[in-house]
């Protein structure tokens, strides 16, 4: 179904980057590093903004605009993870860097080098969730050569590049969601790749039903996998930054992971953990992504036709998609815990979810 080269497949390794991301930025970028490492771990929006201007007087950020087109893909998309990372932390994720009334709310000299990297960037939205989680994670320990990424992502335990957290503090909920959500898109591989096989397949094809059958499988370990997370990230702590930032990517419907979104476009469940169109769905995606997503919505139609059917094909057919409800549940659940302020109630509440997982005999992940 796809063109794309195996680097940028989706079948290869999901949205997973096909590389490791990077773990620092070179030369003049560590300029960029630092900042997005301090922003991060900012008390609040007031205070990010503060670094990122005095950042802008200092030193040599401002400058950099000049070297984005020299930078490697690689690099740059390095570069623009960081860059995300600041703009969520400032409060800046629902401008436009070419408005003129960015002007008057971001750094001007900041916006510069948001545009420049922007242009750069094969994503038309930059902060999102595959900026945000998806390019900024690493294995905890030195991975051998030749272990693909998705792999490295599913069986080793992950850290974040730039924390959310102070780096002599406990990993926050932040954190821990987007770790959780790189793990669930590693895991999640095989359903782009039944995806694949769906696509184009007539409801009347022997293969369709066994396709559906494991994706209802392989969804219900996923929903296993996020509620074994949720318990380790309700006793992270939490601040009121985090939650704000977790609350401006909700009102710009760029949290949902994007496996969620290729076993959408199968199964045709529509909106996301709320409502929203596919299209808006997909604005924080790349474009070569949102084009196979595209695509795949498209040759998947005629297995659609199920849901107005009967027999065991129709069954398969809605079992799969009840267990992607269950999954989407699942996820939101997960945003909503890491959104929810510290309390002294959100002790018992993690207590209670350990109970459940135990109960379900699943086990519980320390790293993601």
């Amino acid at each position: 179904m796809t063109s794309l080269p195996d680097s940028d497949n989706p079948l290869v390794h999901g949205f997973l980057p096909h590389r490791l991301p990077a773990l620092h930025l070179a030369g003049g970028w560590t300029d960029l590093d630092a900042l997005a490492h301090a922003t991060a771990a900012a008390p609040c929006r007031e205070e990010a903004r503060l670094l990122v201007a005095e950042a802008c007087r200092t030193s040599a950020l401002p400058s950099l605009r000049h070297r984005v087109a020299r930078l490697s893909e690689h690099r740059a998309r390095a570069a623009a993870t960081r860059l995300a990372v600041i703009v969520a932390a400032c409060g800046w994720t629902e401008l436009d860097p070419a408005s003129t009334k960015a002007t008057r709310v971001a750094n001007e000299q900041f916006l510069a080098l948001w545009t420049s990297l922007a242009h750069r960037s094969d994503y038309s939205r930059l902060v999102g969730l595959p900026t945000l989680a998806l390019f900024n994670w690493a294995p905890l320990r030195k991975p051998g050569r030749a272990v693909p990424v998705d792999q490295l992502a599913r069986a080793e335990s992950l850290v974040p590049i730039v924390r959310w957290s102070a780096a002599d503090r406990p990993l926050s909920r932040l954190d821990r969601l987007m770790l959780a959500t790189v793990r669930l898109e590693a895991h999640g591989v095989w359903l782009f790749r039944l995806a694949e096989t769906l696509a184009g397949r007539s409801p009347a094809d022997r293969s369709v039903s066994v396709a559906l059958r494991r994706m209802t499988r392989i969804q219900h370990a996923l929903h296993g996998q996020l509620r074994s997370c949720a318990a380790r990230l309700a006793l992270a702590p939490a601040t009121g930054q985090q939650c704000a930032v977790l609350a401006s990517l909700a009102a710009r419907e760029a949290l949902e992971p994007p496996v969620l979104l290729a076993a959408d476009a199968v199964l045709g469940m529509g909106g996301r953990m709320g409502t929203g169109s596919r299209c808006q769905q997909r604005r924080h995606l790349a474009a070569r992504h949102r084009a196979w997503l595209s695509t795949l919505d498209r040759r998947s139609a005629a297995v659609r036709t199920l849901a107005h059917r009967r027999g065991a094909d129709a069954d398969a057919y809605r079992d799969a998609q009840e267990s992607l409800v269950a999954l989407r549940c699942a996820y939101a659940g997960l945003v909503r815990t890491a959104a929810q302020p510290a309390a002294a109630g959100c002790a018992g509440a993690a207590h209670r979810m350990a109970d459940d997982v135990r109960r379900n005999g699943l086990p519980v992940d320390g790293a993601a």
